[in-house]
């Protein structure tokens, strides 16, 4: 056995990710059980939209950059409505839906969007909100999101907190690498608040 054979059976003997398969993943902080469980929900996503079509609900954590995913919403949107690419955006806003399967229609622009859990706050479905943690609970899935392209000059936003969502639990690193994007969620109470909180979306949980 070489040095890569004899770290892979050290590294699934002991229940962790060997560093030769996490090279070639998206950033996880997960170990293996965890990891062969997404592992297989990304190809059954990609097999489905294979066959399928664009899947009615995309589950952001299964793609290997939702950057780009997100950045293709907005090109299209430009291609349709004509408007400049320079001068676009997006913007989500919070469905009522928790489940995929309670979807029933694609928006017109844009996507749904799952697979985000929300640390350091919760979302109130009551309300419509951002609300405070129950004790003890230190993270929570989001409902599905609506993400949809706009020109940013239109965008007025109000009672709203710029949400970083990170793949990891780690965040990012000094060069901003591991933020994906920024999504809006709506709040009754101090944007301060949320920040003093660290309030942001997870999308790869541990």
């Amino acid at each position: 056995m070489d040095a890569v054979l004899d770290n892979v059976a050290y590294s699934l003997y002991n229940g962790q990710l060997p560093s030769e398969w996490r090279r070639l993943t998206p950033a996880t902080c997960k170990n293996l059980g965890g990891w062969m469980d997404y592992f297989l929900q990304r190809i059954s996503q990609y097999m489905s939209w294979c066959v399928s079509g664009e899947p009615m609900v995309m589950w952001l954590s299964g793609l290997h950059i939702p950057e780009s995913y997100l950045t293709a919403l907005v090109q299209i949107a430009c291609r349709k409505n004509g408007w400049p690419l320079d001068r676009s955006t997006l913007y989500t806003t919070v469905s009522v839906y928790r489940n995929a399967d309670d979807v029933e229609q694609r928006p017109d622009m844009g996507c749904y969007a799952s697979g985000m859990f929300l640390e350091g706050g919760r979302w109130d479905d009551e309300n419509s909100c951002l609300a405070r943690s129950y004790p003890k609970v230190l993270i929570e899935e989001l409902p599905i999101l609506l993400i949809t392209p706009v020109e940013s000059h239109r965008l007025r936003l109000q009672n709203t907190l710029r949400t970083p969502v990170y793949t990891t639990s780690e965040r990012r690193n000094a060069m901003g690498v591991g933020l994906v994007f920024e999504a809006d969620l709506t709040t009754t109470e101090h944007i301060s608040h949320w920040v003093l909180q660290g309030v942001c979306l997870i999308l790869n949980t541990d």
